[in-house]
């Protein structure tokens, strides 16, 4: 199910599992894992998109392997915040993921993430091959954190 907000989101995932992010392209999925305390996000892997539903089922078995308890999925916002073609095609990515995977999903605005990934990685002398090879793993793992700093800040329950 697609929840409204980081507080529900929070309240339907279960206790001492992990969440996943994902920065769904239109070739590619980065994927990034929580910790089980959901404190911190690390970069898992980038996965070539095929057809969804060998998609779903590769999820499927990350979210066994891994005890996923929730996704947080970037949702690409335009810069003044509205929703255009993109964030409908990540709706529907959602929509069709759920009877799949079982379990709450976020939508997670990820505005400027690849250029806050692409900026670190060009501070850091990465050549542009390697670039293209990291930078939709980690900019999964930014919109997870992101999305897990935001949740810390709320209040406990």
């Amino acid at each position: 199910m697609i929840l409204p907000t980081p507080e529900a989101f929070r309240r339907k995932c279960q206790p001492d599992t992990r969440l996943l992010g994902m920065d769904v392209g239109t070739k590619t999925i980065g994927l990034a894992l929580s910790d089980a305390l959901c404190m911190i996000a690390s970069p898992l892997e980038t996965i070539r998109r095929k057809r969804f539903s060998e998609d779903a089922t590769y999820l499927r078995e990350l979210a066994r392997e891994y005890r996923i308890g929730g996704l947080v999925i970037g949702y690409p916002l335009n810069m003044d915040g509205t929703s255009g073609p993109r964030c409908q095609s990540i709706r529907q990515f959602a929509v069709n993921l759920e009877p799949h995977l079982s379990m709450p999903m976020l939508l997670w605005d990820e505005r400027l993430s690849s250029v806050a990934v692409e900026r670190a990685m060009l501070e850091g002398d990465l050549s542009r091959a390697k670039r293209a090879k990291q930078v939709d793993k980690l900019a999964a793992a930014y919109i997870l954190q992101g999305c897990l700093d935001a949740m810390t800040r709320l209040t406990p329950e």
